[in-house]
């Protein structure tokens, strides 16, 4: 971006030449900064350095407010306005503070992934892949996004189960960095597309999400999950999919489909009113009720909770135990418990992912998100 020639209000002409020069270089730098930063900060932050530019180069928000169905200008034009009167100067300081502290973060976070873990597969940017002791380990690992899945991490999760389902581990499981399990889809997957180009995004996306839940189904081997933290959206309907999933205590599951106007995935329509009866899914799947990770385990959903601060140790010394198992054995066991119903999963996530894609087509789910864009925009 070309960076506009700053005005200097009349209440600041006090200020010495020195010290406006050094304002506008440590700005101009944190611009160039940002170019190098190989991580994606996210929407919000992204929405707060959108804003703090505009407001540095051009002063307090004066664009004509764009239509409500126009979601990503709205949230980029609520930003700019939300700052009011802010001035130029502070606006500059506080781009460059932020900006150095993205820095900081990423450059701290590479320093931590220096030292590879043993037995780490190279390759991807949003998982941690690594198989030692017979168990091959597939981490989410967007911890400063809450581990929401994006189409790289939707690509990478595919690729991570089709070598775990060919190489030499026993078992695969999949778990969370950080906090999080994983809040669902990250819902920048629909922003940036202009009104032209929602059908070929939609028809794309349901595409993506077909092979995604595909390889669950086919998956060859015993799959567990082990739930961290709080889950939310698809990685929380393709549970019904793993053959075992453990839960730290502090844990929560949230489907919120209806909320966000779209509809249930991940053979969740099918598989949660079978687990947990049709009351109990509907409530969750219609109705976004959020689930405790204990109501989760009397309903079904979950095999087991384990207190958050022994969760790890216990459930990997487990995990390691099944790992010694027979590795054939168990997977021709898994083969049999899953033979007889595998047709029929295929063609409910083919049916989801059609009505999925006319429900992303809709009004009523555009209006939806741009209400949840409109919230998240808020400083």
């Amino acid at each position: 971006r070309q960076t506009r020639a700053v005005g200097v209000p009349a209440s600041h002409l006090h200020m010495t030449a020195a010290t406006m020069q050094v304002s506008q270089k440590d700005f101009e730098k944190a611009q160039e900064q940002l170019k190098l930063l190989k991580k994606d900060p996210g929407n919000e932050t992204k929405l707060k350095l959108y804003a703090l530019f505009k407001q540095a180069t051009e002063g307090p928000c004066n664009a004509p407010k764009p239509g409500m169905l126009d979601f990503v200008k709205k949230a980029k034009w609520d930003a700019w306005n939300s700052l009011g009167s802010l001035s130029q100067d502070n606006a500059r300081q506080k781009y460059a503070e932020l900006v150095s502290s993205l820095v900081s973060a990423e450059s701290a976070s590479q320093k931590k992934d220096a030292s590879p873990e043993e037995g780490r597969h190279d390759g991807y940017e949003t998982l941690i892949v690594t198989t030692k002791n017979n168990i091959t380990k597939i981490m989410f690992n967007r911890p400063d996004r809450k581990n929401a899945i994006n189409h790289q991490m939707y690509k990478e999760i595919i690729r991570a189960l089709e070598e775990a389902g060919k190489n030499d581990s026993t078992i695969a499981v999949i778990t969370g960095n950080g906090d999080y399990y994983s809040s669902g889809n990250d819902l920048n997957n629909f922003t940036n597309v202009q009104p032209g180009e929602m059908e070929k995004m939609a028809k794309e996306g349901a595409a993506l999400l077909k092979d995604f839940v595909g390889h669950f189904i086919d998956f060859p081997k015993p799959l567990i999950a082990v739930v961290n933290g709080p889950a939310i959206g698809i990685c929380v309907t393709v549970l019904g999919l793993c053959d075992v999933v453990y839960a730290s205590d502090r844990a929560t599951f949230h489907s919120p489909f209806s909320q966000l106007g779209q509809s249930p995935e991940g053979c969740s329509s099918y598989l949660f009113p079978k687990i947990m009866g049709l009351a109990k899914a509907s409530e969750m799947l219609l109705f976004n009720k959020k689930l405790t990770a204990a109501e989760a385990c009397a309903q079904g959903l979950v095999s087991e909770v384990f207190p958050d601060n022994s969760f790890q140790k216990e459930v990997w010394a487990r995990l390691e135990a099944y790992a010694s198992l027979p590795k054939n054995s168990l997977a021709v066991s898994k083969q049999l418990l899953r033979s007889l119903e595998k047709e029929k999963l295929h063609a409910i996530n083919s049916k989801e992912c059609e009505v999925l894609t006319e429900r992303w087509l809709s009004d009523e789910c555009l209006n939806a998100i741009v209400s949840f864009f409109q919230k998240k925009s808020k400083l």
